[in-house]
């Protein structure tokens, strides 16, 4: 039996968990995070906390100052030893704002809800087969200053993601208003070009993931230069890599984009690297 904390209650999730008049599923008003399990323990759990915190502060919620780090790795490890997970799974932290009112709340204090799920492997695995993929036309990612944080305004990556899937592609790539290619439907995105790693800066829109500044400092530790800067479609036409980053899948390779094929190279590397990264500390 899995369970999830909703505010601090400890449920079952086998029905309903979420009560009526909460503001993230009415108004998707809140920020989130999801975080991997390995061995037991959420991996990277500070970067995570701070993010999702820092994106509470930008729309205005108001973090009492109970919900810290330290909070949160205690109530997912209850939650974890509850649902019987002790080695891989992941992890679903949302933060919402308190119940009341309409477009103008009646509070800006937090309400959290915690959910985890057990998986299978214990290390990042790279994908076998690359993914297709290829450019998201109908809707771009504008730039604002909530573009870094994981909202709940996830429409545009829904619709990219459904999009994909009518065109027979593993996924698609989201750019913004300028013509910068950003980031897929649920990953950040790199560029490898003569060893060279290249990808989307915060400034262009991106979202700020917490697995790709993970990899741009395991690159940079082990001698590969880093570039953050504007991405565009011609950049990935000439690239000799291409691959996907999030926090739960580590590092998926892509294998094509339109009528261009890439290898998986530093992809490869850069998945050893991460698991040797994380393994000393579990």
């Amino acid at each position: 039996m899995l369970y999830v904390n909703s505010n601090g209650t400890i449920l079952e999730n086998d029905g309903p968990t979420i009560q009526a008049g909460n503001r993230g599923h009415l108004y998707g008003d809140g920020v989130f995070e999801s975080i991997r399990i390995i061995r037991g323990r959420p991996v990277n759990l500070t970067n995570h906390i701070l993010r999702m915190l820092e994106g509470a502060k930008m729309i205005k919620m108001r973090a009492a100052n109970y919900l810290n780090e330290s909070f949160f790795a205690d109530k997912i490890s209850e939650l974890l030893q509850k649902s019987g997970i002790t080695e891989a799974g992941r992890c679903r932290i949302s933060l919402d704002r308190a119940m009341g009112g309409s477009y103008i709340p009646e509070s800006n204090e937090i309400e959290f809800f915690i959910e985890v799920y057990p998986m299978e492997s214990n290390s990042f695995k790279l994908n076998q087969r690359g993914l297709e993929v290829d450019l998201f036309v109908d809707l771009k990612k504008s730039k604002s200053k909530l573009s870094n944080y994981k909202t709940k305004n996830g429409l545009i990556y829904i619709l990219a993601a459904i999009a994909a899937k009518e065109k027979n592609l593993d996924d698609y790539l989201i750019s913004n208003s300028q013509g910068g290619v950003l980031e897929s439907t649920s990953a950040n995105l790199f560029v490898v070009s003569n060893g060279v790693l290249y990808t989307p800066s915060l400034e262009e829109g991106c979202l700020a993931g917490t697995m790709r500044m993970q990899v741009i400092n395991l690159a940079i530790k082990n001698g590969i230069k880093v570039y953050e800067c504007n991405v565009l479609p011609q950049n990935l036409l000439v690239a000799d890599e291409i691959f996907l980053t999030n926090a739960i899948k580590g590092i998926v390779w892509v294998s094509g984009f339109r009528t261009k094929r890439y290898f998986s190279t530093i992809a490869k590397k850069l998945i050893v690297l991460l698991n040797e990264k994380w393994k000393p500390q579990f």
